[in-house]
């Protein structure tokens, strides 16, 4: 399970939660972080959040930290429907094509390489279509309450 953590942004009296997390990015756990051209644009441009509501059995305070979770095999489910149909709609279509222009007698190679990119871009936006709707009907499930976080500004 992807462990995350994410902080209470408002709550609602039906126990539903809109929380914020951070959106990381691997240039800045990188070794060579100091010396790397892409790390130091990655640093430039301020982090990203990104809010959603979830369910919650408890009432929470706006500022609070939770622990969310949300199982690998969504992730890898999105990542397969995202690269891999288009691939195997590159695959088809190729296949098609070169039968086709075989068939109806004109330059297989023109007619394989245009049912590809067709094929491809199809299956790109059905695997995009069906990735969102993954997304939708995957929920975070909320590992643990941390309680709220501490502001070492206030604490000078």
């Amino acid at each position: 399970m992807m462990e995350e953590i994410a902080r209470v942004v408002a709550s609602d009296s039906q126990g539903w939660l809109t929380v914020e997390v951070e959106l990381k990015s691997t240039c800045k756990s990188c070794s060579n972080s100091e010396s790397c051209g892409t790390s130091a644009v990655a640093q430039a441009f301020s982090s990203k959040t990104q809010q959603f509501s979830i369910q919650s059995d408890r009432r929470c305070e706006a500022g609070e930290l939770l622990k969310l979770g949300l199982p690998e095999s969504v992730i890898l489910k999105a990542a397969a429907l995202i690269y891999l149909m288009p691939l195997f709609g590159l695959f088809v279509g190729a296949a098609l094509g070169q039968f086709l222009g075989q068939l109806l007698e004109f330059n297989p190679n023109l007619g394989a390489m245009g049912f590809a990119a067709v094929g491809a871009l199809l299956a790109w936006s059905f695997g995009k279509q069906q990735a969102k709707r993954l997304e939708v009907d995957a929920q975070p499930v909320i590992l643990a309450y941390l309680g709220m976080s501490i502001n070492l500004q206030e604490l000078t």
